[in-house]
């Protein structure tokens, strides 16, 4: 890894996932102390540089895949809505949508944030309350964006998995999520 400085790393961790970002600080953080103390640091260097490497090499894989132009039901309530939910959800941290059951809430949401550019540095995270609602919805979407479940659009049940490391959407049961909190209390893999 070449000599970067503050703003070069900065531009750098802006391109990979966020759930890399403080792995690959740190690393560049011992590489930068060893320095300090005259000591060598090309080993973390390489390491860090690897690791960003890696990263952004999966923020691209996801990047490309999202389509250019996603097609949304003009009939549905929140489509309708779709620029003021993306204003929102850009402004704020904590969203709550309400509507009516059939309003497009649970396949326009992931849509109108792919579109917004989320699911590159982390997940879109989706849950359902039981296992084939997850799958179900995970298919429906995938189907809608053109593609099958596993890439794009992914699926994490108890016992089965339909998801990739560059899937952008990953609809899951309640039950998962509370589950990757236990060793991911910052949900750092999501959006």
């Amino acid at each position: 890894m070449t000599e970067l400085n503050d703003n070069d790393i900065s531009r750098q961790l802006d391109q990979c996932l966020i759930r890399d970002r403080a792995a690959i600080r740190t690393t560049l953080q011992q590489a930068a102390r060893r320095r300090q103390k005259g000591q060598p640091a090309d080993r973390l260097l390489a390491k860090a540089d690897a690791l960003m490497q890696a990263s952004q090499q999966t923020r691209t894989r996801r990047q490309r895949q999202v389509p250019e132009a996603i097609a949304f039901d003009d009939s549905l309530p929140v489509t309708r809505a779709r620029e003021q939910i993306a204003r929102t959800i850009a402004g704020h941290q904590v969203v709550i949508v309400a509507g009516e059951t059939g309003s497009g809430k649970t396949t326009q949401l992931p849509k109108i944030c792919l579109q917004m550019g989320r699911g590159l540095d982390g997940r879109i995270g989706h849950t359902q309350p039981r296992r084939v609602a997850a799958t179900s919805v995970a298919r429906r979407i995938a189907e809608e964006l053109n593609g099958e479940p596993g890439d794009l659009v992914g699926y994490s049940i108890r016992f089965g998995e339909t998801l990739a490391e560059h899937s952008c959407v990953k609809v899951m049961t309640d039950g998962i999520l509370l589950a990757e909190i236990q060793s991911d209390p910052l949900l750092l893999a999501y959006d």
